[in-house]
Parts: C-alpha cells; sequence; structure tokens
C-alpha cells in the first residue's frame, strides 16, 4: 500500500498546528474534511496515526508518516524551482533541532551562509544536545545538532567537532566565597558555594564537580535557562559555571572572569541530517559543516 502524498501532507499540518481547526484553516478546508482525510490516511494504511487531544499527537506510525510528508513538501518545492514552474504557497521548511549552547554561539553564522543564495523557511527548535535527534524521530526536524553518535533511521550523521567547557567564575564570587581575591578554589570552597545550573536537568556542572571529589548535591545552584544569560549570570557573580571557550575566552583575557582548574568538559557533536535527495538539504549540510570546521575543536 502507498502513502498518498496528499493525505500525508494533511496529517503533516496537523502535526504542525496541533489542531485540526489551525490545520483546516492553512488548507482551505474544513475541520470535518481534515478529520475525513486523516481518517481515509488511517484506513489505507491500517494504523492509528494520530491522537486527537489538544494539542494532538502523532503515534509512532504517525511521526513515520510525517518525516514522509516533511521529504516529499521539500522535493516538490525544488522541483518545481528546477523545472521554472511558480512556487506555490509557502517557502519549503526545514525543521532543525539545535542545542542552547550551539545556537547562541556558532550555528546562526552557518544558517546564513546557507540564506545568502537559498530560499527556504528555517524552524529552529531550541533542545539539549542530548535530546535533539528525537525530534528527528517525530518528524519535526529534517536536521539536527546532537551528541548522539548513531543516527535513526532514514537519516546519515556526520561528525562536525566538539565544542569546550571551562569551569569559571567571577573574582567578586572567588572573594565571597573563599574570602581572597587571589589563590585557588579548592573542594571546601566547591561544595558550600552556588553553581549556575541551564536548566533542572543540566548536568554540566555536577559532572565537573565530581571530577573534583565534590559530591554536587552538597552544592547549592541557581537555575538560568539561556545561554546567554548564564553568562552573564557567571560574570555577576551569581555564581560559577562551565562557560564554552569561544565565551569565556574574551572575560578570561580581561580579567573579568578566572580559571576555577579542573580538566575542560568536551562534549563531541554531529550533524544529522535526513537522507531526502536534496538539494537545499545538501547545501544546508555544506554550511554546517563548513562553519564548524572553523569555529568547533577538530580531531
Amino acid at each position: 500500500m502507498r502513502i498518498d502524498p496528499a493525505l500525508a501532507e494533511t496529517l503533516r499540518l496537523v502535526a504542525e498546528e496541533g489542531t485540526l481547526e489551525a490545520a483546516a484553516r492553512r488548507q482551505h478546508m474544513t475541520p470535518s474534511a481534515v478529520s475525513q482525510r486523516v481518517r481515509l490516511l488511517e484506513q489505507q494504511l491500517g494504523q492509528r496515526l494520530l491522537v486527537r487531544a489538544k494539542p494532538v499527537r502523532l503515534t509512532a506510525p504517525g511521526e513515520v508518516v510525517v518525516r514522509f510528508a516533511r521529504g516529499q513538501a521539500l522535493l516538490e518545492q525544488e522541483a518545481r524551482a528546477a523545472l521554472g514552474l511558480e512556487a506555490q504557497g509557502e517557502q519549503p521548511r526545514i525543521g532543525i533541532a539545535v542545542n542552547s549552547d550551539s545556537l547562541a554561539t556558532w550555528f546562526v553564522p552557518a544558517l546564513a551562509t546557507f540564506a545568502e543564495e537559498h530560499d527556504a523557511q528555517l524552524e529552529l527548535q531550541r533542545e539539549d544536545q542530548d535530546e535533539t535527534a528525537r525530534l528527528l524521530t517525530t518528524g519535526a526536524a529534517l536536521a539536527a545538532v546532537t551528541s548522539a553518535t548513531s543516527a535513526p533511521p532514514g537519516y546519515r550523521s556526520l561528525p562536525l567537532g566538539s565544542i569546550v567547557y571551562v569551569a569559571v567564575a567571577s573574582p567578586a564570587w572567588r572573594e565571597r566565597w573563599s574570602g581572597t581575591s587571589t589563590g585557588s578554589v579548592g573542594p571546601d570552597v566547591l561544595a558550600r558555594a552556588p553553581r549556575i545550573d541551564y536548566d533542572a536537568s543540566d548536568d554540566l556542572q555536577a559532572t565537573w564537580l565530581r571530577r573534583q571529589g565534590v559530591d554536587p548535591a552538597l552544592a547549592p545552584r541557581h537555575l538560568v535557562p539561556s545561554t546567554h544569560e548564564l553568562a552573564g549570570a557567571v560574570l555577576a557573580g551569581l555564581g560559577w559555571g562551565m562557560l564554552l571557550t569561544m565565551q569565556a575566552e574574551p572575560q578570561l583575557a580581561s580579567g573579568e572572569l578566572f580559571a576555577i582548574g579542573g580538566d575542560p568538559v568536551t562534549s563531541a557533536l554531529f550533524w544529522q541530517v535526513a537522507k531526502t535527495p536534496s538539494a537545499l538539504l545538501d547545501a544546508l549540510t555544506d554550511a554546517v559543516l563548513e562553519t564548524a570546521r572553523r569555529e568547533l575543536e577538530q580531531g
């Protein structure tokens, strides 16, 4: 049984919009007609594709169909452009999952390079680098920056390089918690002084603390869920934190921050992208790989 591309496209719009009503507006039809199209596709494939809640949720088979629809939409737009036909509706959409630290530093220049010569709507979805690959399997993204080495079925994985974090703090923080404006910061200070985590699931600082022989459960922490604001909080002396070397180097050079010590924490990143034969995805991949070679640690 073949997948009807038109019906799959309806399911994609329902998944993107979250409700039958919103998808109906995008397809210029009634919610009832949208619902009937989804049911027809479910009957044809013999599987439930959608949980009709608010917002709707895709089943595992539904995620497969949406991935198919996203690839088909991209290929159709490219084919029309190659044939010199007028584009129908909006520019092709490319969903990209990316971690916050990459988004705040090296990744946007890669997208700007791509956008200089290619027309596409880029939908960035910020997610932890350990979780971005999940958005590929759900069909929400066609590409992702991720720490996962292996790609889901239908995707390929390419190494980007590594981001490197260093433990830093402000001189004011050191004086407040160690009682001195110079000297090293030992485990006794780290066990009682506050650190700054990105969110409740961030274990970057905790991992570094364990390497210093400190139980992270003993130390207080602040949660600042933004890469830029987290760096600002460290500069302000709210707590110590692990910052990307590309973020911290100017402040380390000026003396606004100092390196606490300990080994840096390195996280390897990979670019996972759909195997769909797409000139747009190929061009996007080239821009991402080129920028990563310049900005990330290689080897």
